[in-house]
């Protein structure tokens, strides 16, 4: 009796070593491929399977539906092994399982039949940090594999002991769904046949010293669930057939320096709202129609919208965002979003993302701790915590995440055909004593503030945008005086194409804050900004950040009474609009906002049943149009040869006069800002050219709820000299206003 027993106890171990089966049973088994499917134990073939419920499962040849063998069960839990009869596996099998309550069994695929996700190359690629199409094999991929179909998910965790596939297809239960190592490039893999689209899931990480983390999202997860949801969600790459292909031929010249840029700011989720809707947001289809076309009739050359990645909280604004690959669902899926950038290009408008590399949230299902080690940041948090922002601050300098990073910014133009990306918070990349005290920043090797690393991201970002994305533009978000922003990295620069210029925007905004009277002591406000302005490729910013927090909207930060303020406003535009750089302006600044800017609600559309509130709106797109049509107000934003003052003196009157050129030497356009309530007569400016001076643009016309105080449809140059030219006009000035002439 001792005997048959003995008999019996021998194939159980032969089956599965104790140790094992006990370490499946309690998730802490780290080499799921090397026990699970059909491996030879001592010459014999043995399958097994770990299946939580099931009551039998037994074992089928593929090819021909036969049962071979039913597995014993050698654990409560679940766990079934077998050895296989006869000396050679079958080709493919598949598994039977009976979960028992008198349902009919169900034959499934073995996740662990299957091979290698990534290829030898894609490995040495992540392990170099040079793949720089890593979305193409990371993530979750609808995936057919040995004729099966189902998704390959491969995620980066180096420091794991192990990870599993979790969802509701399997209960949120780790043991189920163990992936496969790749020691040599610290990524995790798995086929799982039967999935599909629509599917959501995460992952669970078993930490270096055994502790189970917090279920992750997916890092390259290409569709989220609904937020406060937070789970990723099967998808795949995009698809949509683009039919864009005349915008793409022509978008390289759209972003050289000598075209106009005039790009609208948009926070999708409070443009325009469906208020008899529970004050839903506009899907992408919606705003493929009602966004594309207002911005059309605008004038506008780009839309700029604020981050559209997938976040987690919406009063951050998209700027903390944890899905990088994944465009909000809050308006739609990918395709809609795909659609909404092709109805754009195919209306002659360029798209820009708002793009956030400079940090990312601590959110316990994001990139924070993310394999039980601090893989994305900087362990120490002097250089990976954000003081400002209760963020966490990426780790430029490691390979793999600087390479995560390039390749997410290259995703949006490959799969999207994004335009370009404003880079947000640049300053505080460069600096590693950036918003700190002395004793809370580490200096660089060299005992400098400045940080290398970021430097070389930023660089070699750069390069690749240029280099791999035809056409496409870089613009940063940079508040300091640091060198060579936008000039190229063969010259010492970071290599973007432009920067936005906030000094100037602080300056304006101080100067057109003063009350009339004060603003002979300010002057220099609006002429500082002459001495840099072409040091960079700059883009004027009248960005969300100008009206929110207090600030005000920009109509209420003008002084005076209510007529005053839209003559400031409309004043203010004039200026940004004929000043040498391109432009940006946050929306419902083009028809004067009255409220502060509120991620919450829609834009007051109501307003414009308003003549002064129509006036600005009627104003901006009349700018653009004016902007974008004379090639002497944006051929040479971003070169001297531009630009010359006629008269920056004329302090006690408020009176700024300057003339601006392209590259016909015939054609100049004269601008002149009368910026006192105090109507101006017979004011006289020297002018280059003989000839009919056109009025082009009088932001006090009664078309835009102005006075109409003007000097006429043209004046006539007289050979008077003034101002050191040899001719020169003679003007009205309207009060708070600024006119423009042609020549040309």
């Amino acid at each position: 009796m001792a005997e048959t027993n003995a008999k019996k106890a021998k194939p159980a171990a032969v089956l599965a070593p104790a140790a094992e089966v006990e370490a499946v049973v309690a998730a802490r088994h780290e080499n799921p491929f090397g026990l699970f499917g059909l491996h030879e134990v001592g010459g014999r073939l043995v399958i097994r399977t770990f299946q939580p419920g099931a009551v039998l499962v037994e074992l089928i040849d593929a090819s021909t539906g036969k049962k071979l063998v039913a597995l014993e069960k050698l654990h409560e839990a679940g766990f079934f092994a077998a050895e296989v009869p006869g000396k050679k596996a079958p080709s493919a099998y598949r598994l039977l399982v009976d979960w028992g309550g008198g349902a009919a069994p169900m034959e499934i695929e073995d996740p662990y039949r299957f091979g290698q996700v990534l290829g030898e190359m894609d490995a040495y690629l992540l392990a170099e940090g040079s793949h720089l199409r890593l979305y193409e094999k990371l993530g979750a991929h609808p995936f057919e594999m040995d004729g099966v179909k189902g998704v390959s998910f491969a995620v980066w965790a180096p420091n794991s002991r192990r990870v599993s596939v979790v969802g509701p297809f399997n209960n949120w239960d780790g043991r189920r769904h163990p992936m496969r190592k790749r020691i040599e490039c610290g990524c995790f893999e798995l086929f799982i046949p039967g999935l599909q689209k629509g599917e959501s899931y995460k992952f669970e990480l078993v930490g270096p010293n055994g502790e189970t983390l917090p279920l992750k999202a997916d890092p390259v997860g290409f569709r989220a669930e609904h937020p406060p949801a937070n789970a990723s969600v099967v998808h795949g790459l995009v698809q949509h057939e683009w039919r864009d292909k005349s915008w793409l031929e022509q978008r390289k010249a759209a972003h050289e320096r000598h075209a106009p840029m005039s790009v609208y700011e948009v926070h999708l989720g409070s443009w325009m709202r469906v208020p008899d809707e529970g004050n839903r947001y506009l899907s992408y289809a919606e705003l493929a129609d009602r966004l594309v076309d207002y911005v059309k009739e605008m004038g506008f050359t780009h839309i700029e919208l604020m981050p559209i990645s997938e976040y987690p909280f919406d009063g951050s604004w998209g700027y903390q965002p944890v899905g990088l690959f994944a465009p909000t669902i809050r308006h739609g899926t990918a395709e809609e979003f795909a659609a909404f950038v092709d109805a754009a290009h195919q209306a002659g408008i360029g798209v820009l993302v708002d793009w956030v590399p400079g940090h990312f949230p601590s959110d316990a299902h994001g990139l924070a701790n993310f394999d039980g080690t601090a893989l994305y940041e900087h362990l120490d948090p002097r250089k990976g915590f954000h003081q400002d922002w209760n963020t966490l601050i990426y780790n430029y300098g490691r390979q793999e995440v600087a390479n995560f990073l390039h390749a997410n910014a290259l995703y949006w133009m490959d799969k999207f055909h994004i335009d370009g990306i404003r880079v947000d918070a640049v300053a505080s990349m460069l600096y590693l004593d950036y918003s700190r005290k002395a004793d809370e920043w580490v200096p660089n090797e060299y005992g400098g503030n400045e940080n290398l690393e970021a430097i070389a991201f930023l660089k070699r970002l750069n390069e690749l945008l240029y280099s791999e994305a035809d056409g496409v533009t870089s613009i940063a978000e940079e508040s300091t005086a640091w060198p060579g922003v936008s000039r190229p990295t063969y010259l010492g620069g970071l290599g973007f194409g432009y920067k936005w210029n906030m000094g100037w925007m602080h300056d304006t905004l101080h100067y057109f804050g003063e009350d009339p009277v004060h603003r002979r002591y300010h002057q220099h406000n609006l002429t500082f900004g002459l001495l840099y302005a072409f040091s960079e490729n700059f883009v004027l910013p009248i960005s969300h950040d100008e009206v929110v927090h207090g600030k005000g909207s920009l109509l209420t930060r003008m002084p005076g009474d209510r007529w005053q303020k839209f003559a400031n406003l409309r004043a203010y535009l004039g200026f940004m609009f004929t000043h040498p750089g391109k432009k940006l302006l946050f929306m419902g600044s083009e028809f004067g906002q009255e409220k502060e800017w509120n991620y919450e609600t829609s834009l007051d559309w109501h307003l414009l049943d308003d003549p002064l509130h129509k006036g600005a709106q009627m104003l901006v797109r009349d700018l653009n149009r004016l902007y974008r049509g004379r090639a002497d107000l944006h051929e040479k934003d971003c070169e001297s040869e531009g630009f010359e003052w006629i008269d920056a003196s004329d302090i006690e009157q408020s009176v700024l006069s300057f003339l601006r050129k392209g590259s016909d030497p015939n054609s100049v356009t004269i601008v002149v800002s009368n910026l006192t309530p105090v109507v101006r007569e017979g004011y006289r400016i020297g002018v280059p050219l003989d000839g009919d001076y056109r009025e082009v643009l009088n932001t006090d016309a009664e078309i835009y709820g102005g006075s109409g105080v003007s000097s006429g449809p043209t004046v006539r140059a007289e050979p008077t000299p003034w101002h050191g030219r040899p001719f020169s006009i003679n003007l009205r000035l309207p009060p708070l206003g600024v006119v423009s002439y042609a020549l040309g």
